[in-house]
């Protein structure tokens, strides 16, 4: 019992690291609209550059805690976040497709998963 409550917090730790690391991708964005070395521009990279460390480190972490690769199939998930923020932040579309791709997705993270224990 205790090691699967061990178990599921390096899950929803892991998941937390990567919703982190997708924040990165709006920053990205934001910067890419911003004229280059302006002011906004450096703010939006500087805090990529600061969101890639945190992540790095906490990466670090969550891989004494659990085997590459199930962590590294799991990274897979930032693409869901991915479309999150898109619609969220920049109020783009969400697509049939990319509901089937975030549904292949998530059926590919249950099956290594399961596959793990």
């Amino acid at each position: 019992m205790m090691m699967a409550k061990t178990r599921i917090k390096s899950f929803i730790l892991l998941h937390i690291i990567f919703l982190i690391y997708s924040l990165g991708a709006i920053f990205s964005k934001w910067a890419s609209n911003t004229i280059f070395l302006s002011y906004d521009f450096v703010f939006c990279y500087g805090t990529v550059v600061f969101i890639l460390f945190i992540y790095a480190i906490l990466w670090q972490q969550i891989l004494k805690r659990m085997p590459l690769n199930t962590a590294y199939v799991n990274k897979s998930a930032v693409i869901i976040w991915g479309i999150i923020w898109g619609h969220v932040i920049f109020d783009e579309e969400i697509t049939g497709y990319m509901m089937l791709g975030s549904a292949m997705i998530l059926i590919g993270l249950i099956l290594v998963v399961k596959a793990d224990e």
